[in-house]
């Protein structure tokens, strides 16, 4: 299940081929509070309309300006901005902060081949990391190596001064079993940047009433797992309690790349789970991948508190490792 999205890169393109001309601005370095992360990413056109933001609003448009002059020249160029207090109290900070943005034109710097294959790799969930030089710009696309920084989503500049900016496809949160937990949890995947996906055979269950909006797929759940495909970017987490929906999809997860797999129930019934998995011929070592009893010990009481101790666990494994 491919999903697209419309960010800078896929914006930069769509300019640049309409002939309006296109920059990407892109934060390479920052210090402080500053207002965005490291990655960080906004398009100016030749025509000045810019999507995207480098500092939370209190610089763009200074790089607005330094772009449209970037198109003009076909150059480069690695902007530097120290985001004053009371800029920073403006924009709804803290405090201020200093960040470096490089700008690299569509075309004469940063090739509309790359771009195209930067594009075409977020539209089929491939994480990729383009690799330039810091000061100029004018990169390639890099799918190996990086493994760190491809798993803490974190964009940087490395010690011979290359910058490498990770895209990674975007995060997606499987539930099996749409109970009262997958309910509280829904909302807290989004707002946590997940997108959800609910798998539940049970129509009552899985209903459009219970989660207006969503994507949910009414198909057993080992049928679902192959067609959503559980790659590093998904986290799966198991609610239904019932071994008949949970057991034949935590058979596929532990065959997959998921970077998160949670089922529900006791340590009564995480043991028993995993008997019935070592006798379908799965090793300690394999079993071991499965967070069970689910989330964080907070002691957590009622569905809501569940599922932020699910949502808590989720992210700590995949920004500090399993």
């Amino acid at each position: 299940m491919n999903q697209s999205r419309n960010g800078a890169p896929e914006l930069a393109l769509q300019w640049h081929r309409a002939g309006r001309g296109a920059a990407l601005a892109t934060v390479v370095q920052t210090w402080g509070s500053a207002p965005r992360r490291v990655g960080a990413q906004m398009v100016v056109s030749g025509d000045g309309q810019i999507e995207g933001s480098v500092s939370g609003g209190c610089v763009e448009g200074a790089v607005m300006v330094e772009a449209m002059d970037a198109l003009e020249t076909g150059k480069g160029s690695l902007l530097e901005f120290g985001v004053s207090d009371g800029d920073a109290f403006a924009v709804g900070l803290a405090c201020g902060g200093t960040i470096k943005v490089l700008v690299e034109p569509v075309g004469s710097v940063l090739s509309e081949t790359v771009l195209e294959d930067l594009v075409s790799a977020r539209e089929a969930r491939q994480p990729v990391a383009y690799v330039a030089h810091v000061k100029t710009g004018g990169g390639a696309l890099i799918s190996t190596g990086f493994e760190d920084r491809f798993r803490m989503d974190r964009s940087g500049v490395e010690e011979d001064g290359r910058f490498v900016a990770i895209h990674n496809p975007p995060l997606r949160l499987v539930l099996v079993g749409a109970v009262h937990i997958a309910q509280a949890l829904v909302p807290m995947a989004r707002i946590a940047g997940f997108d959800p996906i609910i798998v539940d055979p049970r129509e009552a269950f899985g209903s459009e009433a219970r989660f207006p909006g969503e994507i949910i797929l009414d198909d057993w759940p080992d049928e679902a797992m192959e067609t959503i495909g559980l790659d590093a970017r998904t986290a799966l987490v198991l609610l239904s309690h019932d071994p008949k929906l949970d057991d034949p999809a935590l058979q596929i997860a532990l065959g997959s790349k998921a970077f998160y797999v949670g089922a529900l129930g006791s340590a009564r019934t995480h043991a028993k789970r995993l008997d019935r998995l070592s006798e379908k011929g799965f090793l300690p070592d394999q079993t071991a991948r499965i967070h069970g009893p689910i989330g964080l010990d907070i002691g957590a009481a009622g569905p809501s508190e569940i599922a932020v101790s699910i949502m808590a666990e989720i992210l700590s494994v995949l920004r500090k490792g399993a």
